[in-house]
């Protein structure tokens, strides 16, 4: 499902990532973990295409992504791709249904479909009676999984998560995490997970360690 190759990636004279080879399965889910300045969340932009690399090659899902024209990456990310970060993004002045739909607008996806689809989610996520709500009528833990909803809207086949429950109380990112593994074996999407929670990324298929720029052998 995602094949990168040598990703390398400098700011300045600063060497984030110095030669990363990653292959990921369909349906696979593995966590990356590592001290922060490792590069981490810098791999997960490149990989997602919302950052380039200095040099090497992505392939996701069979296409090669770097040489996809702007336009062409954008339609690309919105259909295959699906984001889940630490801060939820959501967007205060919409209801959680409203914000689980910006996706499929985005796509420009008919809002009644959109609007059925983001119910289904909605419901899946037991969230059904907060659709009406906006993100400051939600506790932290429910305003995540409406972003966990966003992700999936418009089924893409590798969700990216970074630092998923960092900003979650223990309980609410226990929650979370066996989320991520209901949602995998429903819906066969891979997943990669940056973390510097150990419990999280011990549940993965496969734990990766960054340093200084590199996968830890």
């Amino acid at each position: 499902m995602i094949i990168a190759k040598n990703i390398q990636k400098s700011y300045g004279q600063l060497k984030v990532l110095k030669g990363i080879d990653l292959e990921v399965a369909k349906g696979e889910i593995i966590s990356i973990v590592g001290a922060s300045g490792a590069g981490k969340s810098t791999l997960l932009h490149i990989i997602g295409t919302l950052d380039k690399a200095g040099s090497g090659s992505v392939e996701l899902n069979g296409t090669r992504v770097q040489e996809l024209s702007e336009r062409k990456l954008s339609d690309f990310r919105n259909r295959e791709i699906g984001f889940v970060f630490q801060f939820h993004h959501l967007l205060p002045e919409f209801t959680a249904l409203e914000n689980i739909c910006i996706p499929a607008f985005i796509g420009k996806q008919g809002k009644k479909e959109a609007v059925k689809r983001a119910k289904e989610l909605l419901g899946l996520m037991n969230l059904s009676e907060r659709a009406g709500h906006k993100p400051s009528e939600l506790s932290g833990g429910e305003q995540q999984r409406v972003a966990v909803a966003r992700a999936l809207m418009n089924n893409p086949s590798v969700i990216l998560a970074d630092e998923p429950s960092g900003n979650l109380d223990s309980a609410s990112a226990i929650e979370l995490h066996k989320l991520f593994f209901r949602l995998r074996d429903m819906f066969r999407q891979t997943y990669i997970i940056v973390t510097h929670n150990l419990e999280l990324a011990d549940m993965a298929d496969r734990k990766l360690t960054m340093k200084d720029g590199l996968i830890a052998q």
